[in-house]
């Protein structure tokens, strides 16, 4: 081992110092966008991706570990200060959770090409939507109620629990402006129940990816205490500031993943 290297945890790499000091940003940089909107995906597996010899599973896998630690933190902290109804988040939770264990069976079958082409249009189509209505998640206006709110969130969950089963990036994303634009709730209320949802979803693709012996657990322990941190710090942002500031953040990062998203589609 070089000087300028250093040896993560238990997991044997050995990555230059460089290196490990940009999957930490890359750690708080997605704690904190996770926190506030979803979509620290978006920052936290390309970094996964640069680590010499990690296959595609592997970063897949080891986003998971850090990423299941960040949506934590943030959902304990979104639920002592906002107090998301978990009648609706947990259903929705459960649904996410298996949807998310069947699209990481997926992920180590099937490319995902195709996926990203379809993710690609949908969230043209989200960005469009929400800058050409200004004023969708200002408030709560439910637009069902009981059984029909119920089902509604459950097959959302699960519909969004295979995407990041599947491809991951962008998750939070697509559970707030579900829960904004066909659930019907306020930006800040739609962010603290999608975190809830976004920690099962982690916690399903993990259930298939650890008897695989996919994560690098060293590598995402070291991520997952940065993502804590930006989770912790990202969260207390967006309850202080509302629902204003997290459409803000909310346009940010579609705009940064539809780049994402279409250079992958491209480039191949």
């Amino acid at each position: 081992m070089q000087p300028a290297d250093v040896e993560v945890l238990t997991t044997g790499l050995e990555l230059a110092t460089g290196t490990v000091v940009l999957l930490v940003l890359a750690g708080f940089l997605a704690g904190w966008v996770d926190a506030v909107v979803g979509g620290g995906g978006l920052v936290q597996l390309p970094a996964l991706l640069l680590v010499p010899g990690i296959t595609p599973v592997q970063a897949l896998a080891t986003n998971k570990v850090a990423s299941i630690m960040g949506t934590s933190t943030s959902a304990v902290t979104y639920y002592r200060r906002v107090r998301p109804d978990l009648r609706t988040a947990v259903p929705m939770g459960l649904a996410a959770l298996a949807g998310a264990a069947g699209g990481a069976a997926l992920a180590v079958l099937l490319p995902a090409q195709a996926i990203r082409v379809v993710v690609l249009v949908a969230l043209v189509a989200v960005f469009g939507y929400t800058v050409t209505r200004p004023a969708v998640g200002r408030t709560t206006a439910l637009r069902w109620s009981g059984r029909q709110h119920l089902g509604a969130a459950s097959l959302l969950g699960a519909a969004i629990g295979v995407y990041d089963g599947l491809v991951g990036p962008g998750t939070g994303t697509f559970l707030v402006i579900g829960l904004v634009a066909l659930m019907g709730y306020a930006f800040l209320e739609a962010s603290a129940k999608a975190k809830i949802v976004n920690a099962m979803t982690n916690l399903g693709a993990l259930l298939v990816f650890v008897p695989q012996g996919a994560p690098l657990w060293g590598l995402g322990l070291l991520v997952g205490v940065a993502n804590i941190a930006g989770a912790y710090l990202g969260s207390r942002m967006a309850i202080a500031r509302g629902s204003a500031f997290v459409r803000v953040v909310f346009l940010v990062v579609v705009g940064g993943l539809i780049v994402r998203l279409a250079w992958d589609v491209l480039v191949g």
